[in-house]
């Protein structure tokens, strides 16, 4: 039988792409991984939700292809491929072949020319095909029966689709590349002609035949290239073809969907260390066959009666496991729908007070009646609550009238803090890599994409079962996670830091902070115009038109046209990130133009567009969502907006900051910790000699410049104090003497005597560098002052990289988590205690190391003191915790 939709599957883009998109990973043994795990992560998509009838994974075959004949030096200056992926290729072939998909290759052909053929053998079996691929080159296919899914971005692209990315019509994209060439597999095309000019080209004369008919018509330095190169074009031309009668022997029905090889993927999935997945096929026939958690005690509430009866159970209760069900994300946007409750795996209800009741025989409580039963367990600080992100399901309650008191574990924390480098801490992903148990997905009971409904349209009994489960799932991964947190000595750090910090964030969100609109629209015009001056600017240095957001046409312009020295390439172009363009820019203007330009467009999208759009209309004030359980170092990050990444020092990140202003007759008060790494480092390490600078108040750049350099401190140039300041914080994050010298403009033994000296001046540093080291290739793990662990796989990996990372971890971790943990507890600690100095001051922002409150203006001065003090004062270190704080009447004015 043959099949109605087959997915072609462009292994080898894929491979790349997951190679450069995923941080480094590797097995136990030290292999890397991650090019492997992308790839797994997109095949796995890919089939649960295309559920494709037919399927086939096509790769390049390494060797020359039918190209090199036509043109010896097709592909000639690609790299070869990172050292770290090429032991991948092979893994990636054992795991399509574990899934029971074909994985197709061929001789002197390449993975387009097999993808090609398969797609017009089914084209012409009246077999529909999609081609999952982002190269533009199969965009060729593209056509009745065809059509091509980028997975990575999520689209599909259809004729029109085509036409709309690239300017042509599919039959028309070869002409194009032929056009434009390729500097990456080395074909030539005609030189200045761009994306754009080639588009328009195309448009007016169809093809590159026409083109050619019409030549006499054009003018310039266009035709003269044109002309000059038109045997170039016709050979880019077919090197640009994809080939699509490969001998290739296998049916159409050989491509049909199979069952996965599950043994073979548990054994495969078991030496590269995907845990998630082993476990997944491991057990797959009992995970297919309903959860682990029974759902036979789940129960609806829907009456007075049971209201109480409810109430009353939970009363009577050890822990109480809630959850919330909303109408959004957003809670403050969002309605409050339904609550669910669980007292232990066994037992969960369902109070639904919101939902619009599509049966007419269904009933359920009024959001007054249930709120009112439940208000009394819920704000009762006495009886221990549990919940999976509680910091939303506070806020949800608190906006429905309710104050959640007497929160005593959330399994997202403890999760975060058994292991802080998960790549994700939801609950679904918990249950089953910790429980073994596969969770009901929110899109199975509400639907996907267009079709997805709020949740107040969920029929009663379906979402009862949704609800009551993720109670459920709470309790029982509390049982599991407590005497886990306790053996590893982090249960203290859950219940008196991260536990109080989720209600201490909750508040600070629904606070909010007021931003001056007005002020941002304008500077938001002046980016604009700046970024379009930088443009024409950058056109007229280029000598043509060329678009500043492309990479590979910056790279073309730099390294081509203007023939500057060349940087590395990759596998879709020249390099042209900041550092290089930063060592560019003393040899041509042109790389500090675009520099420049960047700069100016991303405030200008990220911030000066963004933030008046984040404005509450209820509140009047931007509502940030700080990030709990992200950072591995025990790090808070924020996002809608981040405002971690807003510029500190340029004159338009001041300006930004500007814009975040307080309420009439109050000021924002800025209190931020001085240098806290560099005193974590001189505590921890028990550095006399840093700690002495500390301690005297140096200036603890001028100082270590003064012992690298034997320079009088009050003599210390600009030069020897940046060296030393470099060195001072490189040394946090594993600096090499490659890096110093780059950054400093130094030799590479220059460099190198610096680190030197700087370690025999400081020779604790280098034996607390050297113990960290041992203990975390000893524990497998590094840990902060208080308790907060990170495991570090990597750090034994026979991979050199691999194993050079995770040293940098090791040697981080520590210190940034330490200050971490410290501006935590300042939080936690001014939580409480600010309201007893002014009930009219409120946290408003943390970003980094500092702390951002608006008070009211006449008691600005009385609470910096108190802020400076209890900041200066969480924690006993053996140099003093230095805060720096001032006020004003914008973000901006109060540094």
């Amino acid at each position: 039988m043959e099949p109605k939709r087959l997915y072609l599957v462009d292994g080898s883009t894929y491979i790349f792409r997951a190679f450069f998109a995923i941080r480094s990973l590797s097995s136990p043994e030290g292999l890397p991984t991650n090019a492997v795990y992308g790839f797994t992560a997109m095949l796995l998509k890919l089939v649960r939700e295309e559920k494709p009838d037919a399927l086939a994974v096509v790769f390049d075959k390494s060797g020359r292809s039918f190209r090199n004949d036509l043109y010896a030096p097709y592909k000639a200056h690609r790299p070869a491929p990172p050292p770290d992926l090429v032991p991948q290729f092979p893994l990636v072939r054992d795991v399509t072949r574990a899934f029971n998909i074909p994985a197709l290759e061929m001789e002197g052909y390449e993975a387009d020319d097999i993808i090609a053929t398969l797609a017009t053998r089914a084209r012409r079996e009246g077999i529909e095909t999609v081609i999952v691929s982002s190269d533009k080159d199969l965009m060729q296919l593209v056509g009745p029966g065809v059509r091509m899914l980028d997975t990575m971005k999520d689209v599909i692209y259809d004729e029109a689709g085509v036409l709309e990315k690239m300017g042509v019509r599919p039959e028309q994209i070869v002409d194009f590349l032929a056009l434009l060439g390729d500097s990456v597999d080395n074909i030539p095309g005609v030189p200045g002609i761009g994306k754009k000019t080639a588009a328009d080209l195309l448009g007016s004369y169809e093809s590159l035949d026409g083109i050619y008919a019409h030549i006499e018509a054009m003018k310039g330095k266009r035709r003269e290239n044109l002309e000059t190169f038109r045997e170039q074009a016709y050979l880019a031309q077919k090197l640009a073809t994809v080939a699509c009668d490969v001998p290739i022997d296998i049916a159409m029905d050989a491509l049909t969907v199979q069952e996965p090889d599950k043994a073979a993927l548990t054994e495969l999935f078991s030496r590269l260390g995907f845990k998630t997945w082993h476990r997944e096929f491991h057990d797959a026939e009992a995970l297919d066959t309903g959860p682990r958690l029974a759902r036979e005690g789940y129960s609806l509430v829907s009456t007075e009666a049971e209201l109480r009866a409810l109430a009353e159970t939970l009363s009577k209760a050890r822990l109480v496991a809630f959850d919330t069900e909303t109408t959004g994300l957003d809670p403050r946007r969002s309605e409050l729908v339904g609550l669910s409750f669980a007292t232990d795996t066994r037992h969960a209800w369902y109070v639904p007070i919101r939902h619009q009741l599509m049966d007419a025989s269904a009933v359920q409580l009024t959001p007054e009646a249930a709120l009112a039963a439940l208000d009394p367990i819920l704000a009762d600080p006495a009886r221990p609550k549990a919940a999976h992100n509680a910091k939303f399901d506070i806020q949800v309650l608190r906006r429905a009238g309710v104050t959640v008191r007497g929160l005593a574990f959330d399994t997202m924390l403890a999760s975060y803090l058994l292991d802080p480098g998960r790549y994700a801490h939801s609950l679904d992903n918990i249950a089953l890599d910790r429980l073994n148990h596969k969770t009901v997905k929110f899109s199975d009971v509400a639907g996907s994409g267009k079709d997805q409904v709020t949740f107040d349209r969920v029929p009663l009994a379906t979402a009862r079962d949704y609800a009551c489960e993720d109670a459920q799932v709470v309790m029982a991964l509390e049982e599991l996670f407590v005497p886990e947190l306790e053996a590893a000595g982090l249960r203290g750090l859950l219940d008196e830091l991260e536990l109080p910090l989720a209600q201490v964030l909750a508040d600070m969100e629904d606070t909010g902070v007021r931003i001056d609109s007005d002020r941002l629209h304008a500077l938001s015009e002046e980016l604009g115009e700046r970024a379009q001056a930088l443009e024409t600017e950058a056109h007229a240095l280029a000598g043509e038109s060329f678009s500043l957001g492309s990479p590979k046409q910056i790279g073309h312009i730099l390294f081509e046209v203007l023939g500057l020295p060349a940087s590395k390439k990759t596998k879709t172009g020249w390099s042209t990130d900041s550092s290089v363009l930063e060592e560019l820019a003393p040899v041509h203007p042109l790389p500090r133009l675009i520099l420049d330009w960047r700069q100016a467009t991303k405030l200008k999208s990220t911030y000066t567009d963004v933030l008046p759009t984040l404005v509450n209309p209820d509140t009047g004030r931007i509502h940030t969502s700080y990030n709990q359980a992200v950072a591995a170092t025990g790090r808070l990050s924020s996002t809608d907006p981040n405002l971690q990444n807003i510029p500190v020092r340029t004159e338009d990140g001041q300006r930004i900051r500007e814009a975040f202003v307080a309420a009439p007759g109050r000021v924002l008060l800025s209190a931020d910790y001085s240098q806290i790494e560099l005193r974590v480092l001189a505590h921890m390490a028990g550095e006399t000699a840093m700690q002495r600078a500390f301690q005297d108040g140096a200036d603890i750049h001028a100082r270590t410049a003064h012992e690298l350099f034997g320079t009088p401190e009050a003599e210390v140039t600009r030069e020897q104090r940046s060296v030393a300041k470099t060195i001072n914080f490189g040394i946090l994050y594993g600096m090499s003497a490659f890096r110093l010298a780059r950054e400093q403009n130094l030799s590479r033994t220059e460099a190198q005597a610096i680190i030197d000296r700087y370690f025999s001046r400081y020779p604790r540093i280098q034996r607390w560098k050297d113990q960290t080291l041992e203990a975390a290739q000893r524990d497998g793990q590094v840990s902060t002052m208080l308790g907060r662990i990170r495991r570090i796989p990597d750090i034994t990996s026979k991979n050199v990289m691999a194993r050079r990372g995770a040293e940098r971890v090791a040697i981080n971790t520590p210190i940034q988590g330490t200050a971490a943990d410290i501006i935590k507890l300042a939080m936690v600690k001014l939580h409480r205690e600010l309201p007893k100095a002014s009930p009219d001051a409120l946290m408003v922002l943390q970003v980094h190391d500092e702390l951002v409150f608006e008070v009211p203006e006449a008691e600005a001065p009385k609470l910096a003191d108190f802020v400076t003090r209890v900041m200066g004062g969480v924690v006993d270190l053996d140099v003093p915790l230095v805060v720096n704080a001032a006020w004003g009447t914008s973000w901006l004015e109060a540094h």
